[in-house]
C-alpha cells in the first residue's frame, strides 16, 4: 500500500538519476543548432542539457521561435488571454494523487456550495470578468462526476440536464448570451460525441495529455492510478478525436511527476504526431508539478527551473516555429525571462478577477508585471483570445458559425488577436436564418451527366484534410498483403453445407479467392441466395434528392463534398425539395432517399424540415433519409440525445435511414478515410436507436481504398450482431469504392478502387455471412455498370437499388454510369442475369397497383429537360 510520504512515481528513478555522455549532449545540441530532426532518444538527452548546455539549447529554441513569429506575422509579440477561472464543479470521477482541485460532495456541503455552480454564481462571475475587459471564460471542472457521485446525478436531474456534458453547453450559451465572454472548455475526457455537441458553443477547448507513461496510470503507487480518466491511450483519442472535429484544442504535458526522460519525451512526440496529422492543436503547455499539501504526493519535491527549461525548449525545437507554446507564470518565482529564453510565445490565460483554482497557492502575476518582464526581454505582450489567432483567420471549419459573431465582436480583422477597443458584451446564440434558400450549382443533378464537374478537387486540398505524409503512415499497414494458409476447397464445402458455420478463417480464405475457386465461391453464393430468397431480382423506383453539397466534415474519400463558394456547391430550397419529391410520384416513385452534407448552417431542424415539407407535399410518399453522420449532427444542434432526436424525426415524417456513412466499420481505416465522420461505436449506436424505435434502416460498406479482408470480415461480422439484436436492417448494400475523383487517392494513399475479383468476392461473401441475418444483398448499377451489376446478381446479390432519377455522389467521384435507370434499363439488367425482376417497396413489401401503372407510363424516371425549379 502507497504511503502519502512515497506515493506518486513508485520504484521508477526520477529523471536525473542517470545523466548523458558527454559525446551524446555535443551530438544532440548540434543537430538542434543546425536544425536537423530529432529523435526520441537525443530529445532525451538535450531534456538532461544544464548549464552551458542549457545556454545552447535555449538559444536554439529561441531562434526556432522568432522564426516562427517573423511568418505569422507577429515578431517580438508574446500573448495571454485575460480570463476568468470558473470551477464548474470540483467533483470527479478520478483519483489523482496531487490534485487539490477534487473534492468530495461532503465537503461542499459544509462549505455551503451545491455539487455544480449554479446559473447564477456562474454568470455573476463571467460579468464582473467582462466589466475588468476578460473576454475569457475558462470553464474547468471535473471528469464525468455523475458516474462516481449520487449526488452529482441527483443534481444534474433536478435541473432537467442528461449529463455533465449537456449544462457545459447550456452553460456556455448563457455565457456567450447574457456576457459575452468567450467559452473556454476543460470538461476532462471527452468523446466525439460530446465535440460535437460542445463545438457550437465553445471556440477552443482543451485537456492536458500529461504524460504517455503508462505505468503512471496502470501501476499502484503511480500518479494516476485509480483514475480512469488519466489512461494515455484515452487521452490520445481525446486529441485525435478534437482534430477529426476541428476543435482548436489546447494540450500539454505534466513533468515532474515520475516521469524518466524518455518518457517525457514521448509524451512530446506523441503531441506531435497528433499535431501534424490534424493541425487542431492550438497550444502546447509545459506545466511543472507543484507539490500541495493535504495530497499523496505533498512529499514529492517540484519539478526544478532547469527541468522545465530544457523541457520547453525541446518542445519548442520538436513542435517546431509555427506551434504557440505556454509556461503557466503563476508556476515560477519571477523566472519569466528564462522561459521566454527558452522558446514560449504565450503565458496563458491570466485573471485580475478569480485564482487559479487548481493551482490556489500560486497567484497569478499582475498584467503590468507580465507586461514590464516580456518588455524586459525585448517581447511585447499582446492579449489574444481563449481561440488563437490562426483559428479566427480561418474561421470554418474551426469555428462553428454560430460562434463566428461572438468571436469576430472580439477580434482584431487583421491580427485575429484580441481588440483593444472591444466592448465585452453578450450577442444571441442562434441558429441562422433562411438557411433553405436556393443557392449554387442547383442543376447540378442534371448537369454532372453533360458539363461534369469544375475541377477534381477543391482549392483548400492540402489543408482541410489534414497531413497526407502522416496518413500515409497510417495507411502502410493496411496495404500490405494478407497471407492466408487456410485451405479454400474446405472453407468452400462449408459455406455449401452450411455458411453460418464459416470460421474467421476460413472466411478469410474465400476472401482471397480467385480463378476457379473465386467461381466456385460464387457460384455457393448464388445457390444460397435461390434458397433464401428466390429467383427474383428486385429494384425500387425512388429519387435520389442530395439536398445540398456545402459540407465542412473533411471526409478525405469524398468528392462530393464543397464548400460554400466553391463552383460546384448548392443547396437546394424546401420548396425545390418537395418539388422534386412530387415530381418523382407523378412518374410512380414509391420512396425518396435524402441525404446531403453536413452544411455548417443547417440547423438542427432542418431535417425536420426536409421530411415534413416531403410529406405535406407527397402524403404517400416513403421518405428514406438522414444518414448515422446526419442523426448525430441534427441531435447535436438540437442539444437532443440521438434517442429524442429519431423520436422527433419520426414525428416530422421519417420512415426509414439509410445505412450509410458506415464505410468500413473498423476505426483503423475509418480515420484514415474520413476524419471527422462518426467513429464505429456511435454509428452502431444510431442504428440500434433508429430499430428499437421502429425506424428501419439498410447497411452498407465501401471497399476498395485502404482496407483489406480483414476488415470486411469484421465489418460483416459486426453487421450480423446488430440484426441478431434489433432484425431492423432492410438490406445490404455494397459500395465500392470510386477513385477517381477521391481526395485519398488523389493524395496517392488509397488503391485505384475495388477490382472485379474484389467485386465477386464481397458480394458472395455479404450473401454468406449474413446468411439468415439480412436476406436481401444490393449491388450497385451507379458504381459498377450494368454489366457489372449483372455478373454480381450472378454472384448472390438478388436487388439492383432504384431507379435514382438523379445521382451526384457518385457521379461527382468519377462514375461514369450516369445518374439514372428506367425501369426497362433494370428489368435488362436482371434479365441480362437470366433472372425475372419486380418492383419492391423501401421494406422489401408489394408495390401496389397504382404505383406501377404510373412507373410503366413513364418508364421509371423523369423527363429529359426537367426544369430547375427555383
Amino acid at each position: 500500500m502507497t504511503t502519502p510520504e512515497t506515493s506518486g512515481t513508485g520504484p521508477t528513478e526520477r529523471p536525473g538519476a542517470t545523466g548523458p555522455t558527454e559525446n551524446s549532449m555535443r551530438r544532440a545540441l548540434k543537430r538542434a543548432r543546425d536544425g536537423v530532426a530529432l529523435d526520441v532518444n537525443e530529445a532525451a538527452v538535450l531534456l538532461q542539457a544544464r548549464g552551458e548546455a542549457l545556454d545552447d539549447l535555449t538559444a536554439s529554441a529561441a531562434r526556432v521561435r522568432d522564426a516562427g513569429l517573423e511568418a505569422a506575422g507577429r515578431p517580438g509579440v508574446i500573448t495571454y488571454s485575460k480570463s476568468v477561472f470558473i470551477p464548474l464543479t470540483r467533483l470527479c470521477r478520478d483519483k489523482c494523487h496531487y490534485c487539490t482541485f477534487v473534492t468530495v460532495p461532503g465537503k461542499l456541503r459544509r462549505a455551503g456550495h451545491g455539487m455544480f455552480m449554479s446559473p447564477d454564481e456562474v454568470l455573476d462571475i463571467a460579468r464582473k470578468g467582462a466589466a475588468l475587459g476578460c473576454k475569457e471564460a475558462l470553464i474547468t471542472l471535473g471528469d464525468k462526476p455523475e458516474d462516481r457521485w449520487p449526488e452529482a446525478r441527483e443534481w444534474l436531474d433536478a435541473h432537467g440536464y442528461d449529463d455533465t456534458i449537456a449544462y457545459v453547453r447550456a452553460i456556455s450559451i448563457r455565457i456567450l448570451e447574457e456576457t459575452g465572454l468567450l467559452p473556454h472548455l476543460n470538461p476532462g475526457v471527452m468523446s466525439w460525441t460530446d465535440f460535437q455537441r460542445l463545438k457550437p458553443v465553445a471556440p477552443s477547448m482543451g485537456m492536458m495529455l500529461e504524460t504517455t507513461a503508462t505505468r503512471l496510470w496502470s501501476e499502484p503507487g503511480g500518479p494516476h492510478y485509480g483514475s480512469p480518466d488519466k489512461e494515455p491511450a484515452v487521452r490520445l483519442r481525446v486529441l485525435e478525436d478534437a482534430g477529426r472535429s476541428s476543435v482548436p484544442f489546447t494540450s500539454g504535458i505534466l513533468i515532474g511527476i515520475g516521469e524518466t526522460y524518455e518518457e517525457r519525451a514521448e509524451s512530446l512526440f506523441a503531441l506531435r504526431r497528433v499535431a501534424r496529422a490534424y493541425h487542431s492543436i492550438q497550444e502546447l503547455i509545459i506545466q511543472n508539478f507543484r507539490a500541495k499539501p493535504d495530497t499523496a504526493m505533498r512529499g514529492m519535491p517540484d519539478a526544478e527551473l532547469d527541468e522545465l527549461v530544457a523541457t520547453v525548449a525541446v518542445a519548442r525545437l520538436l513542435l517546431g516555429p509555427s506551434a504557440c507554446l505556454q509556461a503557466p507564470p503563476n508556476l515560477v518565482d519571477s523566472e519569466y525571462e528564462r522561459l521566454i529564453a527558452a522558446g514560449i510565445d504565450d503565458w496563458g490565460g491570466v485573471s485580475p478577477l478569480t485564482i487559479d483554482h487548481v493551482n490556489p497557492e500560486r497567484p497569478w502575476p499582475q498584467i503590468e508585471e507580465l507586461a514590464a518582464k516580456s518588455a524586459a526581454v525585448g517581447f511585447e505582450l499582446r492579449e489574444r483570445l481563449c481561440v488563437y489567432p490562426e483559428f479566427v483567420q480561418r474561421g470554418e471549419p474551426w469555428l462553428d458559425p454560430r460562434l463566428l459573431p461572438h468571436v469576430r465582436a472580439l477580434a482584431d480583422p487583421e491580427t485575429g488577436l484580441a481588440r483593444e477597443d472591444a466592448v465585452v458584451e453578450g450577442h444571441p446564440w442562434q441558429e441562422p436564418e433562411e438557411v433553405f434558400v436556393a443557392s449554387g450549382r442547383t442543376d447540378l443533378h442534371s448537369t454532372i451527366d453533360t458539363d461534369g464537374r469544375t475541377s477534381d478537387r477543391r482549392d483548400d486540398f492540402d489543408e482541410v484534410y489534414g497531413d497526407w505524409g502522416a496518413l500515409r503512415e497510417a495507411a502502410a499497414p493496411g496495404m500490405v498483403p494478407e497471407r492466408i494458409d487456410t485451405d479454400v476447397r474446405s472453407a468452400l464445402a462449408t459455406a455449401a453445407d452450411d455458411p453460418t458455420r464459416l470460421t474467421d478463417e476460413e472466411a478469410l480464405a474465400l476472401f482471397h479467392a480467385d480463378g476457379p475457386a473465386l467461381d466456385a465461391l460464387c457460384q455457393v453464393a448464388d445457390d444460397v441466395r435461390k434458397s433464401a430468397v428466390g429467383d427474383d431480382v428486385t429494384y425500387i423506383v425512388t429519387r435520389n434528392i442530395n439536398f445540398t453539397n456545402v459540407c465542412y466534415t473533411g471526409c478525405r474519400f469524398c468528392a462530393f463534398a464543397q464548400r460554400r463558394t466553391d463552383a460546384d456547391a448548392y443547396t437546394l430550397s424546401l420548396d425545390q425539395v418537395a418539388d422534386r419529391a412530387q415530381q418523382a410520384w407523378e412518374v410512380g416513385a414509391v420512396e425518396v432517399c435524402m441525404q446531403g452534407g453536413i452544411h455548417p448552417d443547417l440547423p438542427g431542424t432542418a431535417y425536420f424540415d426536409i421530411a415534413r415539407a416531403v410529406k405535406e407535399k407527397v402524403p404517400g410518399m416513403h421518405v428514406h433519409a438522414f444518414s448515422p453522420m446526419e442523426v448525430v449532427n441534427g441531435a447535436t444542434r438540437t442539444g437532443m440525445s440521438i434517442r429524442e432526436w429519431l423520436t422527433a424525426a419520426k414525428e416530422a415524417g421519417l420512415d426509414t435511414i439509410p445505412g450509410t456513412a458506415a464505410e468500413i466499420l473498423d476505426d483503423e481505416v475509418r480515420w484514415v478515410l474520413t476524419k471527422g465522420k462518426l467513429p464505429t461505436a456511435t454509428w452502431i449506436e444510431v442504428v440500434t436507436t433508429a430499430h428499437e424505435l421502429g425506424i428501419r434502416s439498410s447497411s452498407t460498406m465501401m471497399y476498395g481504398h485502404v482496407d483489406q479482408p480483414r476488415h470486411w470480415l469484421g465489418h460483416f461480422r459486426t453487421l450480423a450482431r446488430i440484426q441478431q439484436q434489433t432484425g431492423g436492417f432492410t438490406e445490404f448494400v455494397t459500395l465500392p469504392f470510386i477513385h477517381t475523383n477521391a481526395p485519398v487517392y488523389l493524395a496517392g494513399i488509397a488503391r485505384p478502387g475495388p477490382t472485379m475479383r474484389d467485386n465477386r468476392a464481397v458480394i458472395a461473401m455479404a450473401r454468406l455471412l449474413l446468411h439468415t441475418h439480412i436476406p436481401n444483398i444490393q449491388t450497385s448499377w451507379v458504381k459498377l455498370g450494368t454489366e457489372g451489376a449483372a455478373e454480381m446478381l450472378r454472384s448472390g446479390a438478388n436487388d439492383l437499388g432504384g431507379t435514382l432519377m438523379e445521382e451526384t455522389i457518385s457521379r461527382m467521384a468519377g462514375s461514369s454510369y450516369g445518374s439514372y435507370k428506367s425501369v426497362k434499363d433494370l428489368v435488362a439488367v436482371a434479365e441480362a442475369a437470366g433472372r425475372p425482376a419486380r418492383p419492391r417497396t423501401t421494406l422489401y413489401g408489394e408495390v401496389s397497383e397504382e404505383r406501377q401503372q404510373a412507373a410503366a407510363v413513364s418508364d421509371g424516371h423523369l423527363p429529359e429537360l426537367l426544369p430547375v425549379l427555383e
